[in-house]
């Protein structure tokens, strides 16, 4: 069965079981600055999962692009996946264990028609924060596993939550007999060794963690998740995901051209080349800081693994080509889009290009160096150097001094290169911890205030304003807007007087639900409209400002205390950025 198929029966058995299909969020969030990338399903859900309604109703379904950047080090071996699209269903305060246990167990073993002797599940244990699933366990009896077959782990296994704050509770994993022996006596779904592969995970979703523990959610909520090339490569009776239509044909065309061989090497290539199509194609691009230096570290590894293999690079447009050959089913965009993802693509590489030898023979002098002395680790400054000169990220040397059976003390480079925060993505590690948005309190404010910030720019300004991006915390906010000349201080301060007033007058924060169009008729403002789906969440605060938002905010503006601008600078040629808090 291939990808495009499984993708298809579950979206449509889900939609006969009452769901409404939604699209899925790109890969970058416009919302979440927790986050780089879109890393699971349920990260643009979150204001849903805690309560605000949803336009297309209680039930949804939809496959979600994702990427997580945690394991890139180890793509190349038989599993690991930048890229990955994941199927969900969710119930928003309507279905919630028996009924989500029932339906994932017709749709495994009918629709996909997987033997039920297949399939084995885990059920949480119980703590002292919630107590054993025996609901969960008694939903899975009446579907048809057996108790042999039914497993209780702890929250490490069995309870879920991204990042360390946010909505989570106990989940049900369902897993994948491969028919491989039993690696002990004692083989079950946790151990690892391979028999066991989880395919679907549903978590019952009642709870909200923060610094002070665990209070319950508003409604009860059902989140799922299926990972479709792993699904794909089971039912294909295949190893791994690059045997797959996705990679194959990829793959395939890295062993015509490659002068030496190395399936290591094909796979990275494979891979990169996926995930940093699918990360351009929604709007990023190649740089030193943030997800654009995702991207860079992909295309450079990518490179770097060509030249291993002695691929001809002037070959890279036809490895392009291939790949968007294999993909365009899934994701015809990438075909509409695949002269601006080539154009990107071959302009990083040329850029790299240009220094990879010379990097390549500077970091042999390195490791020379380091053996002569008798060592094991390379020189941090070395390591630095090699950056700064010859644009190779840590990551790289790395893993290039891995090869070589030498070190790289990271702890020490990050405490060097705290210097150069700005070039680097230590400034913005948080990031790269996977997770949510956090909806607290102050991020709630936050949310709000770019609204009264962005009518207020516009007041002082002029019309010509508009938002361009905004990054929000608990302690701060940053918006950047349109606008061609530095502000005086005495905008600034007008700007500032302005929002204060709005924030005294009290003014209540109206949520709106209806078509875009609609919204668009009464003067709605948007960001990146071409993203939003037919029915659109709009935000009226009094007089002052109405725009199409999907971020939490406060019910009234005397909520959110006094404003203050903290910085105001150029952000970019014609977009300036101000830094706030609120007090």
């Amino acid at each position: 069965m291939k990808a495009i198929e499984i993708r298809n029966k579950y979206l449509n058995f889900f939609k006969n079981h009452g769901h409404s299909v939604i699209p899925s969020a790109p890969v970058i969030p416009e919302n979440d600055p927790s986050v780089l990338f879109t890393t699971a399903g349920m990260q643009p859900l979150v204001p849903y999962l805690l309560g605000q309604k949803h336009p297309s109703g209680t039930r949804l379904t939809d496959f979600q692009k994702c990427v997580r950047t945690n394991d890139i080090d180890e793509v190349g071996d038989n599993r690991h996946l930048t890229y990955f699209e994941m199927l969900g269903n969710w119930s928003l305060g309507d279905y919630f264990k028996e009924e989500s246990i029932a339906m994932s167990y017709e749709f495994l073993t009918k629709e996909l028609e997987i033997p039920a002797e297949k399939l084995s599940v885990t059920c949480f244990a119980g703590d002292e924060d919630c107590g054993k699933d025996e609901v969960a366990y008694e939903a899975w009896k009446k579907a048809g596993i057996p108790d042999e077959r039914i497993y209780f782990f702890g929250k490490d296994d069995n309870w879920w939550i991204a990042g360390e704050e946010g909505p989570c509770g106990p989940d049900t994993e369902m897993f994948y007999d491969t028919g491989k022996p039993k690696c002990s006596e004692g083989c079950n779904p946790s151990c690892g060794c391979g028999k066991y592969v989880e395919i679907w995970n549903n978590v019952f979703m009642e709870f909200y963690k923060d610094k002070n523990g665990y209070s319950k959610l508003k409604q009860q909520n059902v989140d799922t998740g299926l990972g479709l090339e792993r699904m794909t490569m089971l039912l294909q009776g295949k190893e791994t995901p690059f045997e797959i239509e996705l990679f194959a044909p990829v793959m395939d065309k890295l062993v015509e051209l490659q002068k030496v061989d190395n399936i290591q090497s094909r796979r990275i290539i494979a891979e990169h080349l996926r995930s940093s199509m699918m990360i351009i194609n929604d709007g990023g691009r190649p740089s030193n800081v943030d997800r654009g230096y995702i991207l860079r570290r992909l295309l450079r590894r990518m490179t770097r693994h060509l030249n291993k293999l002695e691929i001809d690079l002037a070959k890279l447009p036809e490895i392009i080509d291939t790949s968007i050959q294999a993909l365009k089913e899934l994701y015809p965009e990438l075909d509409q889009n695949k002269e601006v993802i080539k154009n990107v693509i071959i302009e990083e590489k040329n850029k790299f290009v240009k220094t990879l030898q010379n990097g390549e023979r500077e970091f042999e002098k390195v490791a020379n160096r380091t053996r002569n002395a008798g060592k094991k680790v390379l020189d941090t400054e070395a390591v630095f150097n090699l950056y700064e000169t010859y644009g190779f990220p840590p990551e790289m040397t790395e893993e290039l001094a891995k090869e070589e059976g030498l070190e790289v003390d990271m702890s020490d480079y990050q405490k060097l290169f705290k210097e150069h925060q700005e070039k680097s993505r230590l400034g913005s590690e948080q990031k790269f911890k996977g997770g949510l948005a956090s909806t607290g309190e102050m991020e709630t404010k936050y949310h709000t205030a770019t609204h009264l910030l962005n009518a207020a720019l516009k007041v002082v300004l002029g019309d010509h304003v508009h938002q361009k991006g905004s990054n929000i915390t608990s302690e701060r906010m940053r918006f950047d807007f349109s606008h061609g000349a530095k502000m005086t201080d005495e905008e600034k301060q007008k700007v500032e007087d302005l929002i204060n007033e709005y924030i005294a007058q009290d003014i209540p924060v109206e949520r709106m639900e209806m078509k875009k169009e609609e919204a668009l008729n009464i003067g709605a403002e948007a960001m990146f409209l071409d993203k939003y789906g037919d029915i659109v969440t709009v935000y009226k605060i009094g007089d002052v400002s109405i725009e199409l938002c999907g971020g939490p905010h406060v019910e009234s503006t005397g909520k959110l205390g006094h404003f203050k601008i903290k910085k105001e600078e150029a952000s970019s040629s014609g977009v300036r950025r101000i830094k706030a808090i609120l007090e």
